[in-house]
């Protein structure tokens, strides 16, 4: 595959937004409506200190996103390793740290399976969701284990938006390339006490041969899938969501939430190739002001995550892992601009498996607080916690975030923090099988991290950019030994820059956002200096949409991707890729939409894993019914 030179991409994708700078504002943008949780607290998109992207429905209904992956994949520092196309194992890399030290929420709920570490994205329903909140940099301080590269917390459709009316139904039907059809149905409603959503949707592809590995006898020895299966890997999935919320008269209010997704896939494989899935969260929440300085929340929650694994149709294993929450936090209103929160929280990991683990359940209590106030044109944020987990131990993390508010307009921040990523039941507890080395390791200690941070963002007139740069230092990571038995033997340095940019200009809209990493491997050894696998070097993306008369709109996207390496010895290069695509919509009136997409427009075949294919070029078609966003 060829591979980009570097210079000309972030030199090309500076000077759009130079350009973007020197335009004459058409329309003012206002992020003050747009709630991120950054600090578990709510706060203004242009008032948070941390590096935050915020994908709104709006957003995914322009840019038609067909999966949660390709929904992720323009935020700036995080890239996708997707193991053969719709349905198939996923994970997210967000600056440069592991899939399993990123933390995943859903409407607050902890997601992600105890037994691999990992959220299955691949299976959630971007049909279900009403808003997105990527919070780069680490967390631990605030939400505990896992939090080492960032968080992402997902927010499903609740019918908020439907404020005022009576029950509005919606629904969409989308038909394209691959057999593909996804169908979805939904009612919204709310009133001054009350909003409600439910929903229900489908997905089924026909899908593409996932993987072009070789069977273990091959005379070039066994690679990819360790199979050679030339045949079409489908996938289908169906989904349902209620969402209920009411406000009483004296301010308090009470909010459940239930999702669940059920898929099945196709793969290939020589000891599976094909699996039932299913995903459900739901949780409870009473949110109560309890005096004019003093508000006090109360939530239980759970996350389920089971798959069941098929080899020809015939029954292999079954995992189910289960993880339920108690969480009660505190926010206090100290003076003008200065707050406190103060919280406790506790979790079960429970896991019921045909694998007989030697430890099925451990739990973890932390306790956390925070302050953050302002003075003048200073802000600052602290933030510390401790943790007390029965499979490791007590562990501490902190942070602390300085913001200088140049004037409206520009504000220079730093922050330095620390986190740590917790051994999954798989690290510690994996049975061994007799004649093999182990599979576990129960002695393994947490993963360590340190992060130090600049940056600087601005809130013109014609829109916001952002400019990050970090170095993160992670010790104790956890490795497998050339017994792929998992080890505290590794150390890593990751640093990189990250900018991102959004203009409103008259009827355009224009999005660009640009990265470059340095991910390499500090354990003194063979790997010295490696880079860490499947971590690209630097990526960009380009988003354009223009309204064009009353009823048209029409957009065009472009994403440029760098080289990296599918293994720790450097040895197997996966190329870089550049992909093209374009979009558009009719609205034949203010409910009704016919949309269509192009994705992929040269066909360019790439990789994310070695050996695992991606789709090539391929055609969607959309009829939506929505009135407003709801």
């Amino acid at each position: 595959m060829q591979r980009y030179v570097r210079r000309p991409v972030l030199a090309a994708t500076l000077g759009a937004w130079s350009a973007l700078a020197m335009a004459q504002p058409a329309t003012t943008t206002d992020l003050k409506n747009v709630v991120v949780t950054a600090t578990r607290t709510p706060q203004s998109a242009a008032d948070t200190l941390a590096a935050t992207t915020v994908i709104t429905r709006a957003d995914i209904e322009r840019t038609q996103a067909q999966s949660l992956a390709e929904l992720l994949g323009d935020t700036p520092s995080l890239s996708i390793a997707n193991n053969g196309g719709p349905g198939k194992a996923t994970a997210i890399h967000l600056r440069g740290t592991d899939a399993n030290q990123v933390l995943v929420l859903v409407d607050g709920v902890r997601w992600g399976s105890a037994t691999s570490g990992q959220a299955a994205i691949q299976d959630f329903p971007v049909s279900q969701i009403q808003r997105i909140e990527i919070v780069r940099g680490p967390r631990s301080s605030l939400y505990g284990a896992d939090a080492v590269g960032g968080v992402i917390q997902i927010f499903t459709r609740n019918g908020e938006g439907a404020k005022g009316r009576g029950p509005t139904p919606y629904f969409s039907v989308t038909g394209g390339s691959y057999d593909t059809w996804k169908g979805q149905a939904g009612v919204s409603g709310a009133t001054k006490r009350l909003h409600y959503n439910f929903s229900v949707s489908g997905d089924y592809t026909s899908g593409f041969n996932a993987c072009t590995g070789r069977p273990f006898s091959s005379p070039k020895g066994g690679a990819g899938c360790y199979a050679n299966q030339p045949d079409h890997d489908g996938y289908h999935r169906e989904d349902g969501s209620a969402n209920v919320g009411y406000t009483f008269d004296n301010g308090w209010s009470i909010n459940g939430h239930y999702l669940r997704s059920d898929g099945n896939t196709q793969y290939d494989g020589s000891t599976t190739d094909s699996s039932h899935s299913v995903q459900e969260i739901y949780g409870l929440s009473v949110d109560a002001p309890l005096t004019e300085f003093w508000r006090s929340k109360l939530s239980l929650s759970r996350s389920r995550d089971l798959s069941k694994n098929y080899l020809h149709g015939d029954y292999v294993s079954r995992f189910d892992t289960r993880r339920d929450s108690v969480s009660w936090q505190n926010d206090f209103v100290l003076a003008k601009r200065q707050s406190a929160t103060l919280g406790v929280d506790h979790r079960q990991d429970a896991v019921t498996s045909s694998a007989d683990y030697k430890q099925n359940k451990r739990d973890n209590t932390g306790v956390f607080g925070e302050y953050q106030g302002r003075f003048g044109a200073h802000e600052i944020d602290l933030a510390a916690r401790g943790d007390d987990n029965q499979a490791y131990g007590e562990h501490a993390t902190g942070s602390v975030t300085y913001g200088y508010h140049l004037n409206q307009t520009y504000t220079l921040t730093a922050s330095y923090g620390n986190a740590f990523n917790a051994p999954t039941f798989n690290d510690l507890y994996y049975p061994d099988t007799p004649g093999y080395p182990p599979a576990s390791n129960p002695d393994l200690k947490p993963e360590k991290s340190r992060t130090g941070e600049i940056g600087i963002k601005a809130t013109p007139g014609w829109g916001h950019w952002a400019i990050h740069a970090y170095q993160t230092d992670i010790d104790d990571e956890i490795t497998l030994d050339a017994n792929y038995t998992p080890q505290n033997v590794n150390s890593a340095r990751i640093r990189g820059i990250e900018g991102e940019a959004t203009a409103y200009l008259g009827r355009w809209r224009i999005g660009a956002n640009a990265d470059w990493l340095k991910a390499e491997n500090r354990e003194h050894g063979a790997n010295f200096g490696n880079d860490l696998a499947r971590r690209p070097d630097y990526s960009a993306s380009l988003q354009i949409d223009r309204d064009l008369f009353s009823r048209f709109s029409a957009g065009a996207s472009a994403k440029l991707v760098g080289s990296s390496y599918n293994d720790l010895a450097n040895t197997d290069k996966l190329g870089g890729y550049a992909l093209f695509g374009l979009r558009g919509e009719m609205r034949v009136t203010s409910a009704w939409k016919i949309q269509a997409k192009l994705s992929n427009l040269f066909d360019r075949h790439y990789q994310t894993v070695d050996f695992y294919n991606q789709p090539g070029r391929a055609v969607y078609v959309t009829v939506r019914y929505s009135p407003g966003q709801i």
